[in-house]
């Protein structure tokens, strides 16, 4: 029985799944769903959990090199917020591309974990060293 670190069994299962250069998706209570694409739905209530809670938790088992995020996202939020994605993101080059963009993006992932995060533009793309 698992005591430590991250317990959700099909979020481990994902992880376990990731290879060198394969991307993970981080969103928001609010992206789209993706019919051809593994979700796991943590999602409970607003903001339970958050793209950074979940962010930390996977970032103990994920090495990752790159990130993406809609540059939307530095326009709807507040600097509080965008300092916060920052520092969580630490170490990993960042990249912000339009939203459109980064959707296209979203179909080639191992999968996707949504969360209750209510940040506008809160969604992720980790992409494994």
């Amino acid at each position: 029985m698992l005591t430590t670190g991250i317990l959700n069994p099909q979020i481990l299962s994902l992880l376990a799944r990731v290879r060198h250069t394969n991307a993970l998706v981080i969103a928001d209570r609010g992206f789209p769903f993706w019919p051809a694409l593994e979700t796991v739905d943590l999602s409970l209530v607003d903001d339970v959990p958050t793209v950074l809670q979940v962010l930390a938790a996977v970032r103990r088992n994920f090495a990752a090199a790159e990130a993406f995020m809609a540059e939307e996202f530095l326009q709807a939020n507040p600097p509080a917020t965008r300092r916060a994605f920052a520092a969580a993101l630490r170490g990993i080059r960042l990249a912000h591309e339009p939203h459109v963009a980064f959707k296209r993006r979203v179909p080639g992932a191992i999968g996707l974990i949504r969360t209750g995060d209510t940040v506008q533009y809160a969604n992720l793309i980790l992409v494994s060293g």
